[in-house]
């Protein structure tokens, strides 16, 4: 379970957000809603660990995740609103070696498969820097098929993505919650999981 306690975060002299306070629990999925500069990423670049909050906590299982450090880490996965892909590289090393920074042993073969479900048969192989936007978004998501973290943390998870890619991520984390995993995102494009009540956080 995460928890958060009266968490405020601020952008240089502005206050983003105070007294903020929720839980997410296995199984549960939650939008973080607001403008554009109202605190959706710094939030999660919070709950992440990556930036410090100027007042409250964050607890993943009842410690602080101060605490627990590469403990939570482990369990969590976060993907930005950048690829974070490296161009010289292709698809397959990219998600090999993220899939290790993250304590996670990928062999070729179980690789080839995510990116195969992904929609890049046949663009294993290729430099990522010969990719559409689309396709190299596909490749920072194929993460999510290989990784063992409980709770993931995702960024405008569908930019670039078309209707059918997007259909597919929904898909994703419908399994994901249906294995009691848990998921907190933003997005400006609708995201609909069947089944499955949205919860809503929004940040004014």
């Amino acid at each position: 379970m995460l928890e958060v306690s009266n968490l405020a975060c601020s952008r240089g002299d502005h206050r983003l957000f105070s007294g903020l306070s929720f839980s997410l629990y296995p199984g549960q999925i939650m939008q973080v809603q607001g403008e554009n500069g109202s605190g959706k990423t710094s939030l999660l670049r919070t709950l992440c660990g990556f930036l410090m909050p100027d007042e409250g906590d964050i607890a993943w299982c009842g410690k602080s995740i101060r605490e627990l450090d590469e403990a939570y880490y482990a369990e969590m996965l976060y993907l930005g609103h950048l690829n974070a892909i490296k161009d010289e590289l292709n698809a397959l090393e990219n998600l090999r070696i993220s899939a290790g920074l993250a304590g996670v042993e990928l062999d070729e073969k179980e690789a080839i498969a995510a990116l195969r479900r992904m929609g890049l048969r046949g663009r294993e192989r290729l430099p990522t820097k010969v990719l559409s936007q689309g396709q190299r978004r596909r490749v920072a998501l194929a993460r999510l098929l290989v990784s063992g973290a409980k709770l993931w943390v995702l960024d405008e998870p569908l930019t670039a993505l078309d209707v059918g890619a997007v259909a597919q991520i929904q898909e994703l984390i419908a399994e994901h919650l249906a294995r009691q995993g848990m998921v907190i995102f933003t997005t400006h494009q609708p995201l609909q999981v069947a089944g499955m009540e949205m919860r809503c956080l929004s940040l004014s």
